[in-house]
């Protein structure tokens, strides 16, 4: 099953928000990295049918998902980052509604909602009011509501706000277990939440798809080396309006520093193997010196 977008352009008057973007997708896990701003939720709330391309198409299967209608929506499920709900439901109650307003039949609800009450950890709150859970638990109700009709594709736009390391690491694997007989693209500016369970990887810039791959192949497309290097703490500022920096570790007089660079940045300095947060530096990152720096 083949999701397309050809030269998918989305502009709010003189802002293009996404520019020109064609993708395929065909199964498994899609990884949108870009930093806030990027366009990621504008190009999902478009393959969603909630918003219209200004100009391109989108296709499943080479038909029109607008076109399609109720048939693309009954394939589709979507966590948007604020997601409604009513705050005096129960979990569960909140899930069976839900899946009464998605068509599913009360049998196949129940017996759907229980399987993800238990999925996404939320058996010991399943009757507990939305109102009072954390951030983290509505996140993980969010996360169920989505797969409610068991979709084909599935969107999730920064669907770990909110959830701490262990829960991010139960997200990631429920996303493993689900993906192999539908297509999920999960947006977030996070590089930990795709790196090992994306299948393809799609960095996004100011509204545009600027390098796709997997994570081996980003890494190994970046022409930057990775460098590390001990100098004296009065170095550093000089090094950080330089060089893109990921990483500074303080060490008595000296800092450890993690330096991207085509050349060796200073004497004795060690290049290492990059991974994927240097890609994300190279591409996203500006070096502190320069002008509305963001790392």
């Amino acid at each position: 099953m083949e999701l397309k977008t050809n030269k998918l352009t989305k502009r709010f008057g003189d802002i293009t928000a996404v520019n020109s973007v064609s993708l395929s997708m065909t199964g498994g896990v899609y990884g949108l990295l870009g930093e806030n701003g990027a366009g990621k939720t504008t190009l999902m709330r478009m393959l969603c049918t909630l918003m219209s391309p200004t100009e391109g198409s989108i296709t499943l299967e080479g038909r029109d998902i607008f076109k399609m209608d109720s048939d693309y929506r009954s394939l589709l499920g979507y966590l948007p980052q604020d997601f409604g709900f009513y705050p005096e439901f129960t979990v569960k109650d909140y899930l069976m509604y839900i899946s009464s307003v998605k068509g599913l039949r009360p049998a196949v609800a129940a017996k759907r909602v229980k399987g993800l009450i238990h999925a996404t950890g939320l058996s010991k709150v399943a009757y507990r009011k939305m109102k009072k859970l954390s951030g983290g638990m509505k996140r993980r109700a969010g996360i169920a509501q989505a797969m409610l009709n068991d979709p084909k594709i599935l969107i999730l736009d920064e669907p770990t706000a909110g959830l701490d390391p262990n829960e991010r690491i139960r997200f990631r694997n429920l996303i493993s277990e689900i993906s192999g007989n539908r297509t999920v693209l999960l947006s977030t500016h996070i590089v930990s939440d795709v790196e090992y369970i994306a299948n393809e990887i799609l960095l996004m810039k100011n509204g545009s798809i600027i390098q796709k791959g997997s994570s081996e192949a980003l890494i190994a497309s970046m022409p930057q080396r990775v460098w590390k290097c001990s100098v004296e703490k009065s170095f550093v500022p000089d090094l950080a309006a330089r060089y893109r920096v990921s990483n500074i570790r303080s060490e008595k007089n000296l800092a450890e520093m993690r330096v991207l660079s085509a050349e060796m940045p200073v004497p004795g300095a060690v290049e290492t193997e990059p991974v994927l947060e240097d890609v994300f530096l190279y591409y996203f990152g500006e070096k502190a010196g320069d002008e509305d720096a963001l790392i």
